[in-house]
């Protein structure tokens, strides 16, 4: 693995680590779409980092999903309940953030 690679893939997984503790600290103020929000991007960066170390690249956030569930949930690499806690966050952040008067 190039070492632009591995520095990449280490950013993606700090980005994560930073969004969940984001995400931590707004549910303590019941911040809840916003929280929603973080914890979608805490999985997005994860899933993106996995998806880098094993050579998938896409373009959208619903690629993403899609080589995720291809590659990873399918093949039983990563659990059906993961995948789909993932799966809902999409649909969560969807709706907190472009959903008129939607709250969490």
């Amino acid at each position: 693995m190039s070492d632009f690679k591995e520095e990449y893939i280490n950013y993606r997984i700090e980005k994560s680590e930073q969004a969940y503790f984001d995400a931590k600290l707004l549910a303590t103020q019941s911040s809840w779409n916003a929280c929603v929000n973080r914890l979608y991007y805490a999985c997005y960066y994860m899933v993106s980092a996995l998806a880098l170390q094993s050579n998938i690249q896409t373009q959208t956030h619903s690629g993403l999903k899609a080589q995720f569930n291809l590659h990873f949930i399918k093949t039983n690499k990563v659990s059906i309940d993961m995948g789909k806690l993932y799966a809902d966050l999409i649909d969560s952040r969807q709706k907190g953030d472009y959903g008129d008067l939607y709250n969490f």
